[in-house]
């Protein structure tokens, strides 16, 4: 399946000013070029700051930003994205997405809205996060634009096969955040034990798994010595064996963010 997207990705969520003035710096001499922020990170005028101080040209960084639920008006939908925009200091990103799919606007309408954005020229390609198959189904057959990903919880504890499936179906590849499972993938023997076989750590297999399901993956550290190896997982591949172990850690009631408010009914 084609991507218009890198294939890893460095996350900001929950990440203070100061921590990103440090990371982001980091990361991209670790070799990241995708960021991914969002209005509800409140980091995007940190994250603007730490890439004018890479002194890169616009085309070598690939940004990605979001749109929150409480924007998800006729009067805020575009603002937001002008003043996200302000915040770093760039005039268009590469990537716009919505954040969770809600209950405040229709589906159809927020794709409306994506698009007419990028028309104006805010944003080279749009996207979702936090849709299930029905609503990504609707927001292609809705959209001018190609969907370029659907963003979501992706580690190897949470069965995602239905929405995969589907969404590869549509010709839209996932991306996912929390890969490690907020660090229970770093302590897990199976995944370690693949790891020993291909000189890698149990969080580059996760990565790595990821990547050879056909989706994106999204990580992050808040220590920069530990950032390379984040990105080191193209120099080995996972056999079919390899690949059966992971999925059969998947396990009921393994999701890790489900808020009431803006969830949908998940596949």
């Amino acid at each position: 399946m084609q991507t218009l997207l890198p294939p890893i990705g460095f996350g900001l969520d929950e990440l203070s000013d100061d921590q990103v003035a440090e990371l982001i710096p980091a990361a991209w001499h670790a070799g990241f070029r995708a960021f991914d922020t969002a209005q509800l990170y409140g980091n995007e005028a940190a994250l603007g700051q730490a890439v004018q101080s890479l002194g890169v040209t616009r085309d070598e960084i690939f940004i990605t930003t979001k749109v929150m639920n409480r924007h998800f008006t006729e009067e805020r939908f575009l603002a937001s994205i002008t003043e996200s925009l302000d915040r770093l200091q760039l005039e268009y990103v590469d990537l716009l997405l919505v954040h969770w799919p809600g209950h405040g606007m229709s589906i159809e309408r927020q794709i409306e809205l994506l698009n007419e954005a990028r028309d104006r020229g805010w944003t080279r390609h749009i996207g979702v996060s936090n849709y299930n198959s029905e609503q990504l189904a609707r927001a292609v057959a809705t959209s001018p634009a190609p969907i370029a990903t659907n963003q979501v919880e992706i580690h190897p504890y949470l069965d995602q096969s239905v929405l995969r499936a589907r969404a590869h179906a549509l010709g839209v590849p996932l991306t996912g955040f929390f890969v490690m499972a907020m660090g229970e993938v770093v302590g897990d023997e199976t995944l370690a034990d693949i790891g020993r076989r291909h000189g890698k750590s149990a969080a580059q297999v996760a990565l790595r798994w990821v990547h050879q399901l056909g989706d994106i993956a999204l990580t992050r550290s808040t220590r920069p010595e530990r950032i390379p190896g984040n990105i080191d997982i193209f120099d080995f591949k996972l056999s079919a064996e390899d690949m059966q172990q992971i999925q059969a850690l998947a396990r009921p009631g393994s999701r890790l963010v489900s808020p009431d408010n803006l969830a949908p009914r998940w596949d």
